[in-house]
This record gives structure tokens, sequence and C-alpha cells, in this order.
């Protein structure tokens, strides 16, 4: 199950999502299936959901609009950008579902950010003015262009995955994590101290991985390292490896 907005398009909403995250699942051997926000109250969303998990192995969490700060008790900053409450409802309510029917989770970017409110966190909600002198996380660059480092504490699901202790990863946000949900472990960092990856404990029968990065922009480049993250995934998930050559 990957996650997707809902935004307008000349007028008439529509369903939103970048082909680059489906690309890095298919390759590696998975079939995604694409959910919208849910329509209505909790109770909906929630029994929405259950639906849908009776019928996927595992939730991506993917990118987009801002976390709304009242989601984490929050008065919001001037500088927080659009929020889609619906959305917010839907992958919040899809992250505690999933820690308690233990359906593994990958989450990109924004996804990050859900897991991490979800299980009881906080968000930074503007790194250029919250914290000062913070390197560029969302630099004026392409978006497949690896802008800053980051350090992968070893034996970590992360680590395993990328197959390396440091690697230059592309960024594009805003917002990050503050105070870390108690049931996460910091897994990778950025030079400045910025949380990069967050994951489960080894014996936590729930398998979750979080990176800030935006691994499905690699999703044509073969070689790239960030392949190995989905891959991870899909072998939790029973299926193997398939990525083109």
């Amino acid at each position: 199950m990957v996650t997707a907005t809902v935004r307008a398009d000349d007028g008439v909403p529509r369903v939103r999502l970048a082909a680059s995250y489906l690309r890095i699942l298919e390759r590696a051997g998975l079939t995604p299936v694409v959910i919208a926000p849910f329509p209505g109250e909790l109770a909906d969303v929630e029994a929405a959901i259950d639906r849908v998990f009776g019928a996927v192995a595992g939730l991506v969490l993917t990118g987009g609009e801002d976390v709304n700060p009242a989601e984490y008790g929050a008065a919001p900053s001037p500088h927080l950008s659009r929020v889609n409450a619906q959305r917010d409802m839907t992958e919040l309510a899809c992250v505690r579902a999933a820690r308690d029917q233990r359906v593994p989770t990958l989450a990109i970017c924004r996804g990050i950010q859900v897991l991490n409110v979800a299980l009881g966190g906080t968000l930074i909600q503007d790194l250029p003015t919250e914290k000062p002198g913070a390197i560029a996380h969302d630099p004026d660059q392409p978006r497949t262009s690896r802008t800053h480092n980051i350090q992968l504490a070893p034996d970590s699901r992360v680590f395993d995955a990328l197959g390396t202790a440091t690697l230059d990863v592309n960024s594009v946000h805003h917002q990050a994590i503050a105070k870390l949900a108690d049931s996460l472990v910091v897994t990778a960092k950025s030079p400045d101290g910025v949380i990069e990856a967050v994951e489960t404990g080894r014996r936590d029968p729930w398998w979750v991985l979080g990176v800030q990065w935006h691994p499905e922009e690699f999703a044509d480049e073969s070689a790239a390292p960030d392949h190995g993250l989905a891959a991870a995934f899909a072998a939790v998930l029973g299926v193997s490896n398939a990525l083109a050559k």
C-alpha cells in the first residue's frame, strides 16, 4: 500500500503521487497499490484501512505536504507550508494500524515525519528558522542532486540496506524530527545533527525503516545504493529483489 495525496489540478481534485515511488518498488519485485486519503471521520478511515490491510503486505508512506502541528500539540509556525488534514488523518491512522497489525512499513521524507508523530514524537516545523546554522536541506537543486552527507549507524537496517557507513543524499524538506518517538531508534544523521533515518529495534516484531531523503528519485539509476532500501523492504515481505539490469 503506497500513500498518495489529493490536490486540485485546474480546479479538479486529483490523486497525486510521483511515479518514481512506483518504479523503485516495482524494480524491487513489488506490486504497488496506491491509496489516496480516505474520506469521512476517523472511525470511517480506520475501517477502510483495516479493509485495505487485509489485502496488502506492507505500507509505504510517501513525501508531500507538511504535517499539521496540531497533530503533535504545537502552534503553527508562520513558515508552515500547505497541510492536508484528511491525508494526515489517514496516514497517522495507517501507522497506528500497521503497528498494531505488525505490517512492515517504509517511510520516505514526509513519511518519516508522519511515522514519528503517529508514535508520539514531534517535528521541527521549519529548519532554516528553528535550527540556525543547519545545512541547506531544501536547496534550489534538481531532485536527484546529492547535496549533503549522512552518517549511518552500524548494525542497523539502513546500514545493511545501503551497504555503507556514509552516503551523499538528495534533500528536499524543511521539516524534520524534533522529539523522537519512544519506540524508534535514530540510525542516521546529517552533519548538523538532523535525523535522516529511524527504525524500530532489531527485537521489535514490527519492521520499520524511515528515511528523510528521497531514494525514489534514483529509481532509474540501477547502480544507486538507494535501491537497497526498496530491496530490504521487499525482502521482509518475502519478495526477492528483481531489479532490472
